[in-house]
Parts: C-alpha cells; structure tokens; sequence
C-alpha cells in the first residue's frame, strides 16, 4: 500500500510540475510572438469591419538560411521523438550505471542524487521538449528507491528521511531541468533574433543597390524563395491598379500549380483596397492557394505579394521575418517613389526654365531684325523712287540678311524643341565628308564673302554614317559662329581627316580666340560668352549647344580647342564607315 502510495504522490507532482512547465512555455511563446500582435489585429478587424485600420507596424546569407531549414527540418521530422526517448533512456542508464559503481566505492548516497541530477540537467540540454527531463526526474526517484535505500530493489521506505530526500532530489531535477530548458529557449530566441538581424541587414544592402520599383519587388520576391522555399507571387500597384501577376516558382513541380485565376486576383484586389493581408489561413478568401500581404507604408499600398502556402502554413518565426521584409521593401518602394518624383520635378522645373529663357530671348532678339525688315520695306514702299539703285542694293540686301538670321534662328529653335521633347528622329545614311562640307559652304550667309573661307579636302574617301540634314546644320552653325567672332578677312578653315574608327570634322578661325573660363561653359543652351558680336547683333546661344545634342546623338563628341598663334578650333567626330568599291 505504502508503494501505491508514494507512486501516486510523485506520478501527481510529475504532473503538477508538468502544468507548471507548460505554463511557463506559454510566458516563452507570449514573449516570440510579439512580432505578430499586428497580423492577429488585422484578422479580429477583418472579421468585425471593412473600414480603414491605423497604421502599424546578390548576397544573402546563404549558410544562416541553410542551417534555419536544417533546424526547421529537424523539427518537423517526427522520429526524433523516438531518438529523444532513446536519449533519455541512455542518459538513465549511464547516470544508474555510473551511481551502482558509486556505491561499490563507498560513495555517500547524498553523492549519488547529485548523478541523477546531473543526468536529468543533460536530458533537459540535448531532448528537444521537457517533458523528456520531468520523466527523467520521476524515474530517478524512483530508480534511487528501488536500488539504493532500504529494503533494496522494491519501492518501500522504512526510513522517514527518505520521502524528505525523494521530494528534494524530485525538486532539484525539476527546477535544474527548468533552468535549462528556460536558457535553451533563451539561446534560441538569441540565435533568431540574430538571424532575423542579418536577413534584414543583407535585405538592405540588396534593396539598396536597386532604383527600379520592378527590380525591388523582383530582389523581395527571390529572398522570400530563398527564406522559404515557396512560390512568390508579386502585383505590383501603379494608379491604385494592379499590374499582371509576376510568379517566382521555388521548384518545377510547382510550375504546373496556378496561381493566376480570377479568385486569387481578387484576393489581391481586396488586400489593395483594404490594406489588410487575406487569403489562404484568413477567413477572406480562405480559398485561395496564397497568402496576400500588401507592401505598405502607412496607408499607401505599393504592391501586393502571394505567398503561396499549399498544405503547410508559416510558422511564428516565418511570419514575424515576412512582415519585416515586407517593411524594408515598402520603405525602399517609398524612396524609389520620392527619388522619382524629384527628378520629374527637376525636368519640369528645367523645362519651365528653357521655356522661359527662350521666350524672354526671342522676344528681344527677334524685335531688332524685325524692326529692320520693317523699316527698309517701308522705305521701299514709300520712297522707292528717291533712291538710287546702290541703296536700293543696300536696303534689299538688309532684309535679306535679317531674312535669313531669322530662318536659322527657327531652324534652331525647331531642333532644339524636338531634342527637348525627345522627338529627334534620325534618318541615318553613309555619305561623303567632302560633299557634306561642300554643301554647307553653300548655305552660308552673304557676309560670309568677306572671309577667307578654305575648305581643306582629303586624300582619301572618308565615309560616315549621320543624318546629313543634321549634320550640315552642325557644320553651318560653327562656320556662321566663326563668321560672329572674328572680324572681317579673317580666314576659316573646314578640314577633315580619320582617327582610328572615328571622322573628324573641324572648323578654325584665327580670330580672337576663346578664354579657358568660356571654354567650359561654351556648350551650354543660352550661354554667349562675353565677347561682342561683330555685326552688334545679340546671339541666343543656341548654335554651339545644339552642335553637342545633335553630334552626342550621332554616338560622337565635340571639343573646342586653341588655335596657333591665336584663334580656336571646334571640332567634332562621327563614326567611320568603310568605302566599298565595286568593280
């Protein structure tokens, strides 16, 4: 009877420390899931109301994600159960073992407790529950009753003192047990906390590397694979809109699974518009095949991604690293967003600027040859017959110069407008550089008979490939550039000559020159220098900036260098085309 007894005083204080234990683990699993107090939230919102909830919230770490599937592997596999037992019943036999030859040695029995102790605080470090080292602890007693006090090998007790000893050895491997699975769990929490740390660190220094909304969702969706071997689903949202479905497979069995059908887009449509998660394992759309969580800043939705679940959910761990991912996305959409809008701000502010300087300059420039053009027809008009033909000449050639600086100044204005607005069409075609150059000399002004104009012509044929209605513009504008700065008679030269796969196309004056301040801004729109116009006429300082867009456009560069002794010389380059001559 007394056996019964004292097998039922300690099967009920097992059990009694079991409750307790349990309760503990509850405190452990309370204190892990506090990254997961907003997912809960959303679910209680989604069941009461449909209204808006407040706001809340290509190098991985490939060996820190291999060893977190080994450790969620281990723990899903359910033969460890069956090593664990065999583990405990292994530490019990060494401790009883290792206590039977304590004794053959004289060794006191208080000594011999401490074995057991020691094997139920081993039991608790290398068991995957507790409940493993609470059994532990029961049949340690109970072994140490049966083998070591008197009467041996039953479970009576003729001395009172041993039921204080049994309930003390009972206590200390429980609470030895307890404080070891209490650091194991603390261990754990430490080595996922520090896991979650580096995901998120290695997540920003991806996201951090890409300017492209497509290219982020892109990098978010294959750490997710990489994270948790499922299939990504990704939406992204332009215009309160959601674009085609983006699927990232983790394997190629789940190519043949579909997660593009109308429910689950509009899973998608309700997690957009209502900013709350649904789908598989929430009661919207549970069925769905993913799990649809909105990538959010607030309550501005920059996409929606699926995670897709199939028969195995997130576990705790999974969802509170999701969530924060999914935060480091969003945060790196919303800079993307912000970097964009500025410069949109920056291009209209720029163009709101080119608008303005052109119609500020073309107001003035273009009153002063009007005014001529007006006044020596109205002369014509009126006194026609008091004049001599010489000033007559001289009126009509007036106005056929204004005439013509007004029809290059729109030619300007038309090709810098398209270049602006990203309408410069270029009809490529090979062509000789010695016509080309030849052409232009015969579009130039008539002031132009008051210079020495050269045309230095090459040995050989030299071929290039260009837009020759652009190309002749160019040539026209430094030559008429030249013809501004440089007093009359002075001498410009047009040469040509081949560098490596390249043709160079230079224009030299032995005017003035250009100071080496002037020679950094000398292609800039609106930019005129400091030096006076020849003829007194103001330049818009398109010519030179035009030259540049047109010749960058051609895939060739232009510079502007000194001329010896004095004078400078632009210069231009196209590339080569070979000259094929058929016999």
């Amino acid at each position: 009877m007394q056996n019964i007894w004292m097998i039922i005083v300690f099967l009920s204080a097992g059990i009694i420390g079991f409750w307790c234990m349990k309760k503990i683990d509850s405190l452990f699993e309370k204190n892990q899931e506090k990254y997961l107090r907003e997912w809960e939230t959303e679910d209680m919102l989604a069941e009461e109301s449909e209204t808006e909830s407040r706001s809340r919230e290509k190098g991985w770490a490939e060996r820190s994600i291999s060893l977190y599937h080994e450790k969620k592997v281990k723990q899903e596999q359910k033969y460890y159960m069956l090593s664990d037992w065999v583990k405990t019943v292994v530490v019990a036999t060494v401790t009883t073992v290792l206590s039977l030859l304590f004794e053959e040695l004289g060794i006191r029995q208080s000594n011999i407790v401490t074995v057991y102790i020691l094997g139920v605080l081993v039991t608790a470090a290398i068991t995957a529950s507790r409940i493993y080292s609470l059994t532990l602890s029961v049949f340690s007693v109970l072994i140490f009753n049966f083998l070591f006090t008197a009467p041996k090998y039953t479970l009576k007790a003729y001395d009172t003192g041993y039921f204080i000893t049994f309930g003390i050895m009972f206590l200390s491997a429980l609470i030895t047990s307890s404080l070891t699975v209490k650091l194991k769990n603390n261990a754990r929490e430490a080595a996922q906390t520090a896991f979650r740390t580096q995901i998120l660190f290695d997540m920003n220094q991806l996201l951090q590397q890409e300017r492209d909304k497509k290219d982020i969702l892109e990098v978010t969706a294959m750490q997710l694979i990489k994270l948790l071997n499922r299939t990504i689903v990704v939406y992204e949202v332009e215009k309160a809109s959601l674009s085609a479905p983006h699927v990232y497979y983790c394997s190629e069995e789940e190519e043949q699974e579909s997660y593009t059908t109308e429910e689950e887009r509009q899973a998608c449509l309700w997690v957009m518009k209502n900013n709350r998660h649904a789908g598989a394992t929430t009661k919207m759309f549970p069925n769905a095949k993913c799990l649809y969580l909105a990538v959010r800043v607030n309550n501005m939705v920059y996409g929606v991604i699926g995670i897709a679940l199939g028969n195995s959910p997130m576990d705790t761990f999974e969802k509170s690293i999701v969530l924060s991912i999914l935060g480091e996305c969003a945060l790196a959409l919303e800079n993307e967003q912000s970097i964009r809008e500025k410069e949109e701000a920056a291009v209209m502010a720029q163009n709101e600027q080119l608008r303005a300087n052109l119609l500020r300059a073309i107001s003035h420039d273009l009153r002063t040859p009007l005014t001529v053009i007006s006044g020596n027809a109205s002369n014509l008009l009126s006194n026609e017959d008091k004049f001599d033909k010489e000033t007559k000449l001289r009126l009509y050639g007036d106005i056929y110069d204004d005439s013509m600086w007004l029809i290059n100044l729109v030619e300007n204005l038309l090709s810098v407008t398209r270049i602006e607005d990203g309408r410069l069409n270029l009809k490529m075609s090979v062509e000789l550089i010695d016509e080309v150059t030849a052409e232009s000399i015969r579009h130039l002004p008539r002031k132009s008979a008051e210079y020495q104009i050269h045309l230095k012509k090459n040995d050989e044929f030299l071929m290039a490939k260009m837009d020759v209605r652009l190309i002749l513009q160019v040539i026209i504008n430094l030559i008429d550039n030249a013809l501004k700065y440089t007093p009359p008679g002075s001498v410009i030269e047009v040469a040509s000559q081949k560098k490596e796969n390249m043709v160079e196309v230079s224009v030299s004056d032995n005017g003035p020159g250009i100071s080496d301040e002037a020679k950094e801004h000398i292609f800039e729109m609106f930019y005129t220098g400091t030096h006076k116009i020849v003829d007194s006429r103001r330049s818009l300082g398109l010519g030179l900036s035009l030259c540049r867009s047109i010749i960058e456009a051609h895939e060739g560069s232009i510079r502007v260098e000194d001329n010896h002794p004095h004078g400078c010389i632009f210069t231009f380059t196209l590339p080569a085309e070979e000259v094929h001559l058929n016999e």
